[in-house]
């Protein structure tokens, strides 16, 4: 995996990312340490990131279940340490999981194993921060 990452230039704190597969990501500072708000900050961007690949196991496997799934959202909530480096120390996951039918047992499994097993950015931050897990069942 690869990415390259390069400043725009002053004035301000807005960088650009351009991934091995090819995307553009933006992201900058806040305000206060120099940046204009442009687009999301860095530490956005890995949390974000990290739901993104928890959901992702989830539909994956409730799938390959056989489960009807239609929509499947994270809404994420996070500490960080006072000082520096401001690591994430706490951050809760809360899934919505949308669909017909869908059986209990197969979405808390879905969930352990992606947070057990599969996820390698939540295994990556559950060294520094503990990860709270809750959802609900939608049906659609």
């Amino acid at each position: 995996m690869e990415a390259e990452v390069s400043w725009s230039g002053l004035p301000g704190m807005s960088f650009v990312a351009t991934t091995g597969s090819g995307h553009m990501l933006c992201m900058d500072g806040a305000p206060d340490g120099g940046g204009n708000n442009l687009a999301p900050r860095p530490m956005e961007v890995v949390l974000a990131g990290t739901g993104a690949c928890t959901a992702y196991d989830v539909v994956l496997i409730l799938r390959k279940s056989g489960q009807d799934v239609r929509d499947c959202k994270v809404k994420m909530s996070a500490e960080r340490a006072e000082e520096a480096p401001k690591v994430f120390t706490k951050i809760n996951f809360h899934f919505q999981v949308i669909g017909r039918g869908l059986k209990p047992n197969l979405v808390d499994r879905a969930i352990k194993l992606s947070h057990e097993k599969y996820c390698s950015a939540s295994a990556m931050l559950g060294k520094t921060a503990e990860l709270v897990f809750t959802h609900e069942i939608i049906e659609d």
